[in-house]
């Protein structure tokens, strides 16, 4: 299961992707298409055309973890398409999974103590 922690990093590839695409088709756009590698333990986000599914391609230090979801009547709220990818936190990828408006989620502005204790 892909645990989305505040450690593990999230890249978005902004342009759809072919889904007939499996696990090594996915990783292989990781290096192509991203200048990324598909091994380093981040999640890799992709879309279909119509928008209305996602994959998830992560590497678990076992094995590459494929994960599929469509949503039923609507569909993901997306980057806008362009060539490359933008890195994401793990509440928008929440968001995001959810069918949600990923755009919404904005962390507090934390502020540096001036003092311990």
């Amino acid at each position: 299961m892909i645990a989305a922690g505040a450690e593990l990093k999230i890249y978005i590839a902004t342009r759809p992707v072919d889904f007939r695409c499996g696990h090594d088709g996915l990783a292989a756009k990781v290096q192509e298409m991203l200048g990324l590698d598909p091994f380093c333990g981040a999640a890799f986000v992709f879309r279909s055309r119509r928008a209305d599914r996602i994959k998830i391609l992560v590497w678990d230090r076992t094995g590459l973890v494929l994960v599929h979801k469509r949503l039923e009547g609507c569909k993901f709220v997306w980057p806008t398409i362009a060539d490359g990818v933008m890195r994401v936190s793990p509440a928008m990828f929440a968001a995001l999974f959810e069918g949600l408006d990923w755009r919404l989620v904005r962390p507090e502005e934390a502020r540096r103590p001036q003092a311990a204790g």
